[in-house]
């Protein structure tokens, strides 16, 4: 398919106009539905948007980084491994260390605490920032990834938070308003992003000498954000997790993971399968979306911010407006299925996009298909296991999520040097689909169902 150029449309005033008015609703939206939020989650949640939108400044530009560091490609023990692949094996690096530390930091978590391992997961982050922003090489940036990971397995601990503050009826619509946070910071961390490039470029030291930050400016600006965001949630976040001693013996990481395994049959293992295999599908790809806008649609470091604030703002307006509401009337578990529906769809559209106005139908499906399905999915996962193993599960799901995220971007990143710029997206969207059939059945323990099921 013959590639177009659409960075020019950007300057136009339509596109201007049109992406302001998606700031002022998604303020508006954001103003009207904040007070409804409970008061106990509106912690979490700010701590979440504040995380997510220094993680945001940082991986738009990764590709980049790469792209500068490694030119075109490197030769390792007589292999050349092209941007694509090494930019895979980077971002699969920080899933690597979160894949290990996942499991530990939900057993943390059950016996002292979930703000305990919030608050270090912080600590960790600022630290690899700073990595990526004094990078020289790739091995840095390497280093960097992992640093984070091993801090950073702890979203099955922000889950197990979200269920143990609300009743099983309402979890899939917190499970939405936090995502709804966490997307506004991918909505506005690119912004940001972008601003700390064109201030590592301005002297900060006015007079005959001069003081640049250069491109360590994303990675300072990060880390500040960072230990702002630890202050925070020092001071105002308050432990979820009550402290009542249980007399059943808790499963060790090793042996729940192995029965999610050996009974895939399960419920528990089953909705673990789909977030897994969904989840490292779809994020696969972003590991090479930067690289597929930049060859199919001459997208660049100046304009990929555009595409991720416009994802974030469609899942915060999904998320706030619709899944409750959809939730409400569907069930989790019919909803979770509409979702991946929409998520093949949106990936399918991505490669056969003929303009911009079909490009943004596509993009605009993802953050749909996202919004219905990962909530539902992990919503559903706190119903069928018990309350005091509710960190490991859901630490094993990021697990195995992990383990999809490590496989995925190393694949796709091959499929984008080998096969084709648009190969990554048509595998995606098959392996998405494919996750249907793991999902038939699941009604029984969706939101109308009143007891709740052992696991």
């Amino acid at each position: 398919m013959q590639s177009f150029g659409i960075s020019e449309s950007f300057q136009s005033p339509w596109v201007i106009a049109f992406l302001t008015i998606v700031g002022a609703a998604l303020l508006f939206v954001l103003f009207q539905e904040v007070r409804k939020i409970p008061a106990k989650l509106f912690t979490l949640m700010a701590t979440a948007f504040l995380d997510m939108a220094g993680v945001l400044m940082i991986i738009p530009l990764l590709p980049f980084y790469v792209k500068q560091f490694g030119g075109g490609g490197v030769t390792f023990l007589g292999m050349h491994l092209g941007i694509g692949l090494i930019s895979g094996i980077i971002v699969a690096a920080f899933t690597i260390a979160q894949l290990a530390s996942a499991p530990m930091w939900g057993r943390f978590s059950d016996r002292h605490g979930r703000r305990p391992a919030l608050l270090i997961a912080l600590g960790a982050s600022a630290v690899s920032y700073l990595i990526f922003g004094f990078a020289n090489s790739l091995v840095l940036l390497f280093i960097s990834r992992i640093v984070q990971g091993a801090g950073g397995g702890t979203v099955g601990v922000i889950q197990a938070y979200v269920a143990d503050s609300t009743e099983p009826a309402d979890r899939a619509r917190a499970l939405g308003w936090l995502s709804a946070a966490t997307n506004l910071g991918v909505a506005l961390g690119p912004v940001l992003g972008s601003f700390a490039v064109a201030l590592g470029t301005r002297d900060l030291m006015p007079g005959a000498s001069e003081v640049k930050m250069g491109h360590a400016a994303p990675g300072i600006v990060a880390a500040l954000l960072c230990l702002t965001t630890m202050g925070f949630a020092w001071k105002y976040l308050r432990e979820s997790r009550e402290h009542h001693p249980s007399a059943a013996k808790r499963p060790s990481s090793r042996q729940a993971a192995w029965r999610v395994i050996a009974h895939s049959g399960e419920p528990a293992s089953r909705l673990i399968w789909i977030y897994a295999i969904a989840i490292g599908a779809f994020q696969g790809v972003n590991t090479v979306l930067a690289l597929f806008l930049n060859a199919r649609y001459q997208v660049t470091e100046q304009t990929i911010g555009f595409f991720f604030m416009f994802i974030g703002a469609m899942s915060v307006f999904t998320r706030v407006l619709l899944l409750g509401r959809a939730v409400d009337k569907l069930g989790e578990a019919k909803l979770s299925r509409i979702g991946i529906v929409l998520l093949t769809l949106g990936l399918l559209g991505m490669p056969l996009s003929w303009n911009l106005g079909s490009l943004t139908l596509a993009v605009a499906l993802l953050p749909l298909g996202t919004a219905f399905t990962f909530p539902c999915v992990t919503a559903l996962l706190s119903r069928v296991i018990p309350n005091n193993e509710r960190g490991l599960y859901m630490g094993l799901q990021q697990t195995f999520g992990g383990g999809s995220r490590i496989v995925a971007p190393l694949f796709f990143g091959w499929a984008f040097d080998n096969i084709g710029t648009s190969a990554p997206y048509f595998f995606s969207a098959a392996f998405v689909a494919a996750t249907l059939l793991l999902g038939l059945g699941m009604d029984q323990y969706g939101k109308h169902e009143t007891k709740p099921q052992p696991a």
